[in-house]
Formats: C-alpha cells, sequence, structure tokens
C-alpha cells in the first residue's frame, strides 16, 4: 500500500472510487464533477489517495475553505484493511499542522461511515437540515487521541 498526496492525475481513480461505495451512494452521480476534485486538490483544499498495484483503492480530501472534510471514501473490495483510517489520521494530522482549529463533516446516519467516525473520536454537534449526522474535530482532541493510541501501542 502506497499513501501519498493526490494529484489532479488521480482524479479519475478518486471518481471510480466514489462510485464503487455501497453507502453515501451518489443520488445524481453527475453531481460531483472532475472540475469538483480540481476546485478541491487545486484550489480550496488538499487531498491524499492509497494505491494497491497503481490503483488508487482509498482517498481522502479537505476543504480548507470551509474547515470540512470534503470526501473520505475506501473502495469496498478494500474494507477493512486500515486504509480509511491512515487516510483520516494523514488529512486530519495536516490540517491541524495548517493550525485549522476544527474540522466538520456530515454523514448518513445508521452508516459505517458514522460508527467510523464516531470511533475516531469526532463529536456529533447536530443533525444537518438533508437529515445527516454533523460531526466536529477539535485539533486539541485529535492531538490528544493520536498522543493515546501511540502510549497503547508503546
Amino acid at each position: 500500500m502506497l499513501f501519498r498526496k493526490a494529484i489532479i492525475a488521480d482524479i479519475p481513480g478518486m471518481s471510480r472510487v466514489r462510485m464503487a461505495v455501497k453507502e453515501n451512494v451518489l443520488s445524481n452521480p453527475d453531481r460531483v464533477t472532475a472540475e469538483d476534485y480540481w476546485e478541491m486538490l487545486e484550489d480550496k483544499g488538499a487531498g491524499w489517495v492509497c494505491e494497491i498495484a497503481q490503483t488508487i483503492v482509498g482517498f481522502a480530501i479537505v476543504d480548507f475553505s470551509d474547515a470540512n472534510i470534503w470526501a473520505l471514501f475506501v473502495d469496498p473490495d478494500h474494507d477493512k484493511k486500515g486504509i480509511g483510517r491512515k487516510l483520516h489520521d494523514l488529512m486530519l494530522t495536516y490540517s491541524f499542522e495548517l493550525e485549522i482549529g476544527k474540522l466538520w463533516l456530515s454523514t448518513g446516519p445508521g452508516t459505517r461511515a458514522e460508527t467510523f467516525y464516531r470511533r475516531a473520536g469526532w463529536e456529533q454537534t447536530g443533525v444537518t437540515q438533508s437529515g445527516e449526522v454533523r460531526f466536529e474535530m477539535e485539533r486539541e482532541n485529535f492531538k490528544a487521541i493520536v498522543s493515546r493510541r501511540q502510549q497503547s501501542i508503546s
């Protein structure tokens, strides 16, 4: 597995992964375009990918302009290998090193993603108008979570 910063050439692979997911499926696939990915990677944020045998199997993108996790998806064929957690941690570590104080995201209720974020230490702060669960993570909370994790490994 290779984890690295995402580049524009990764957009087709990221889009393929996004369309392969079984939960949080886009009701209209035209809603997220190649231009949206480009804007996130070049203007608004940053992204990371995981490759196996030169194939993108997961990706994460943060939108710095809104302090929002824009995307975190893993190809269902590569579930439960730690890919999502590693992408999550890379994205949050980078974001918080830039002195962002707090990030937020929303996801469908009752999904594996909701469980993932709760286990990762995100705090639920409400429900969006569309019915998604809204979570927030503060920089200091993430640093404490990482520190506890490192201590438990030692």
